[in-house]
């Protein structure tokens, strides 16, 4: 989602948003344009299954009156409640300067709530960065396989083509996949004109099928829906989860608030998104209603015969942009989870290099192809793979109103009983939906459940590892103040230059360090202790990103910070340090890493495999030399065996 964002908010000079994701008045409408090719494209491909699954849950298989007005009714209100009132209205208002998506606002809750770094918040954060990843696997292969399953009813050769369905559909998928380290500036372009037609294209074809039988109008009528989820008893939750897949994808609008702004996000979705949509739904049910049989597949019933070929292209781009804002997405919240410290390092690339936003993760990338065709061949039709896809976006909405409690109850200021109020109303819905999901796990809810709980045990025994190794590090350390009494009474042999070494602790010396002093006996001229610290922001202001402490003549602290969302380069913030009075020239300066041998232990306070799961990840992580862009001639590595 980030990478086609930034390109459209760098299209002119004037159209970034500010820090509290309100949008200069200048390139207002190009940044609306490029929000309806980024952020709507999920709920856009909704269409093509999410009426045709409701109907087939229903006890009458959609053939009864009743049941088509009740559908397009909780169709109608599920767009309006938890789009329209939950994400457009409400959190949209709970920014992380500018920000938005789930880690976002667990950075924020941990800062409102005076900087602890509760557990609830940290695994709310990681339930749904584990959730939103099973979305980006399940989001290309429903997508792309319900477009090209329109080849089934293409005039004429129809019949013919179901066995190329499948073939057709992996092919795309593993061509997107592939071409993803280019990066999407080129793509991106096109992104919003091309989604802007399918929107209208999908009010086009509600439009002239309205008429069919326009007492389909009563379902903006919320009784109609109660009524049908009444009459048809526990399969009212069946029902309800065919119903959520017409608005998977609304979380997008949060997350990429930051990249468009409040304000184009908001136009887009009320004067185009949402219109066509709701015509379209309506479309299909007076269809339906009309012509009973065409319930098998409404959506491809509703096309002229004439433009079947067009429209059907049109669909698969539409599910192409769709899968690729998805992909995208899932590079930025890698890259969001490695700065919160919930992943290892991991090889980010930069794919422009003028746009902050176009990144490329080579090992996400695979990792997601491989089990989107997994998916596609297990499950091989859309209804199958739309009966697995629906818990993954339920669950990370849920999580979203969760967390928005903290921000109600500590950012707002407002009394416990409104921030239950205000929480509980959505989290109500969210339950309902998750309740409904749920039921779909023998049909196939298993695999995002699968997967989300398989990422959420990998960040946990990163996060408790990592927590483990530097509580171990730090007993086993001497203070940095200590050792600087120690070699003021007791100089060591004294080397030229600037000698800069890495740690996580800028209170204790280095490992790197205690071993330079250990077995080279030699102390530089200059000692410099970085330490790379992670904000609860997405960015950190140039002027802000630099501190410097003096502990004596021979050390020095410097403290680098990021937001969330940076990529760090050391060696362009070492530039900044010249203005500040430390200088020296960095070709003439070592960096010492301290790189530990971890080995398990049954002491550890994690059972013996999670210590063997957090040692691969460890030697599975990228090195740090590359990770930090520094010039690998000038890098010392020293070693240290540890137990975990």
């Amino acid at each position: 989602m980030a990478d086609q964002a930034v390109d459209a908010q760098k299209a002119s000079e004037d159209t970034s948003p500010s820090g509290n994701g309100h949008p200069r008045k200048e390139g207002f409408w190009a940044l609306a344009l490029g929000s309806i090719g980024v952020v709507f494209g999920d709920i856009g491909t909704s269409p093509l299954y999410a009426m045709r699954v409701a109907l087939a849950n229903t006890e009458s298989g959609g053939a009864e009156r009743a049941t088509v007005l009740g559908v397009v009714s909780l169709i109608t209100w599920a767009l309006i409640v938890i789009v329209t009132i939950k994400y457009v209205v409400f959190l949209m208002r709970a920014d992380n300067k500018g920000e938005g998506g789930t880690l976002a606002l667990m950075a924020l809750a941990q800062r409102v709530t005076e900087g602890r770094r509760s557990f609830v918040l940290l695994a709310l954060g990681m339930l749904g960065a584990a959730l939103f990843y099973a979305d980006g696997v399940l989001t290309p292969a429903v997508s792309v396989v319900s477009a090209v399953e329109g080849l089934k009813l293409a005039p004429g050769i129809g019949p013919s083509m179901a066995p190329y369905v499948l073939p057709i559909s992996v092919a795309i998928l593993i061509a997107l996949f592939a071409l993803q380290s280019r990066g999407t500036a080129s793509v991106g372009r096109f992104f919003g004109p091309i989604t802007l037609l399918w929107f209208l294209t999908l009010g086009w074809l509600g439009a002239i099928h309205i008429s069919d039988d326009p007492t389909i109008l009563h379902g903006l009528l919320p009784h109609h829906g109660v009524l049908m989820l009444i009459d048809n008893g526990l399969l009212g939750f069946l029902i309800l989860g065919g119903v959520f897949l017409a608005v998977t994808g609304a979380e997008a609008l949060y997350a990429d608030m930051g990249h468009f702004g409040r304000g184009p996000l908001r136009a887009a979705w009320a004067l185009v998104v949402l219109p066509c949509l709701l015509l379209n739904y309506f479309g299909q049910g007076a269809l339906v209603l009309a012509h009973p049989e065409s319930r098998v597949n409404p959506f491809f019933e509703m096309i002229p015969e004439a433009a079947f070929w067009p429209v059907l292209a049109l669909a698969t781009a539409g599910t192409i942009i769709a899968s690729q804002a998805v992909i995208t997405g899932a590079f930025s919240v890698t890259q969001q989870a490695v700065q919160l410290g919930l992943f290892p390092r991991i090889d980010i690339r930069r794919t422009s290099e003028t746009q902050a936003g176009q990144i490329y993760v080579p090992q996400v990338n695979i990792m997601m192809l491989v089990g989107v065709l997994i998916l596609v061949a297990l499950f091989r039709t859309s209804d199958h793979l739309a009966a697995a896809y629906g818990i993954a976006v339920t669950g990370a909405m849920l999580v979203d109103t969760l967390l928005f409690f903290f921000i109600i109850r500590h950012m707002w200021k407002r009394p416990a009983w409104q921030a239950v109020l205000g929480a509980g109303a959505f989290g109500l819905v969210d339950v309902v939906f998750v309740g409904a999901n749920l039921l779909k796990i023998p049909q196939g809810a298993w695999a995002p459940l699968l997967i989300s709980g398989g990422l959420v045990l990998v960040m946990w025994t990163w996060t408790r590892g990592a927590q483990i190794l530097a509580e171990k590090t730090r007993r086993d350390s001497v203070s940095l103040v200590e050792l600087a009494d120690i070699l003021k009474a007791r100089a060591p042999h004294r080397a030229p230059g600037t000698a800069v070494f890495l740690t996580s602790d800028p209170d204790t010396a280095p490992v790197a360090l205690m071993h330079n002093l250990k077995h080279n006996k030699v102390l530089h001229e200059k000692n410099i202790i970085l330490t790379v610290h992670t904000a609860e922001t997405p960015r950190v202001r140039e002027d802000d990103r630099v501190r410097i402490d003096a502990v004596n003549d021979d050390f020095k602290t410097l403290e680098i910070r990021y937001g969330f969302m940076e990529s760090p380069n050391i060696p362009k913030a070492l530039g900044q340090c010249r203005k500040l009075g430390l200088k020296f020239d960095i070709m003439a300066t070592s960096f010492f890493l301290g790189r530990r041998s971890v080995v398990p232990s049954a002491q550890s306070g994690m059972p013996l495999w999670q210590d063997k799961l957090f040692i691969f990840l460890m030697k599975n992580a990228a090195n740090p030399t590359d990770f930090y862009k520094i010039p690998p001639g000038r890098v010392v590595e020293m070693g240290a065996q540890v137990t975990v």
